[in-house]
């Protein structure tokens, strides 16, 4: 049987950025587009554990649960034909992005301290880094934190108020076009 060959701009990709800018929906659609496999790093951790991040974080602690995290990112840089969309703080350890930013490319996917609040309100209690009061001053912190660790992708696409399907195109011409700076 002749193999299908299939032009795209990559065959590996991840997606970094905070939590609620949308990795999961756009990795989930991109992998589509680009017929490649699709991993949420945080369902393939519960998964493998049988407990929730939110259950981790609470009995065994963040600790054990960056551990888990560094862990499969080293399983995972090593395969081939996929998306892989991160969680919010995977990036934020030098040696998961250095293996990432070396696997790459990384895309990280951006949006409004205000818009990822809407977002992550609706699916309380799912994260537990914005427990307790004030969780839009919550975000903005952590997130004015970590700009300067996503601008280390490779490219960046804003879904502040945009369809996924027009996120996904953007990623899409962005991957051509890193690809041709080669």
């Amino acid at each position: 049987m002749k193999r299908l060959e299939v032009s795209r701009p990559s065959t590996w990709v991840a997606l970094t950025g905070f939590m609620g800018v949308g990795k999961t929906r756009i990795g989930r659609e991109l992998a589509q587009e680009l017929m490649l496999h699709f991993i949420d790093l945080d369902r393939y951790i519960e998964r493998a554990t049988g407990l929730s991040v939110a259950d981790i974080f609470r009995y065994i602690g963040e600790d054990a649960f960056r551990r888990m995290e560094a862990e499969a990112v080293r399983e995972l840089v090593g395969r081939d034909n996929l998306v892989l969309s991160l969680g919010g703080g995977t990036y934020t350890n030098p040696a998961n992005r250095r293996l990432l930013l070396e696997r790459g490319p990384v895309v990280a996917l951006w949006a409004s301290p205000e818009t990822i609040h809407t977002r992550v309100q609706r699916r309380p209690g799912q994260r537990p880094l914005l427990a307790g009061d004030d969780a839009l001053e919550r975000i903005r912190r952590l997130m004015s934190q970590r700009e300067a660790i996503y601008k280390e992708a490779h490219v960046h696409v804003s879904t502040d108020g945009r369809p996924a399907r027009e996120v996904v195109r953007e990623v899409i011409e962005k991957l051509w076009r890193l690809g041709e700076d080669e």
